[in-house]
């Protein structure tokens, strides 16, 4: 069965950065991502979440399009919300350099508990 565009363009994204144009002062970018999905790897079952994105860029600021993408790739794959956080926190430390980056993860309730996670990056 032929794959859709939207298939397509998650499979094929990579991350994208762009230079950032006022570098003279330090300053806040915030994403919210309130429809994030992946897959419990215990119970198979789907996980829904609100991913926070928090950085103070230097060099480097994230294309948008690049990062739905992106975030959009979680959601067949089978991870842990621990490992969701933090494997974010690397892939976009990694790009970006920043002063400062925070991934939070609220995910929703499941069997009474509701799980945050927050993993941190640098300095303010």
């Amino acid at each position: 069965m032929t794959k859709l565009y939207g298939e397509l363009a998650i499979e094929n994204n990579k991350l994208e950065r762009f230079e950032n144009r006022t570098q003279t002062r330090k300053y806040d970018i915030n994403f919210t991502c309130p429809e994030f999905t992946c897959v419990c790897p215990k119970s198979g079952f789907p996980d829904f979440a609100t991913i926070y994105i928090h950085y103070i860029p230097k060099k480097w600021c994230i294309e948008l399009k690049s990062l739905k993408l992106y975030i959009n790739s979680f959601r067949d794959k089978k991870i842990f919300h621990e490992d969701v956080t933090n494997d974010i926190l690397n892939d976009l430390s990694k790009l970006l350099e920043p002063h400062y980056l925070e991934i939070k993860s609220e995910f929703t309730v499941r069997g009474n508990i509701k799980t945050v996670v927050t993993a941190k990056f640098g300095s303010k």
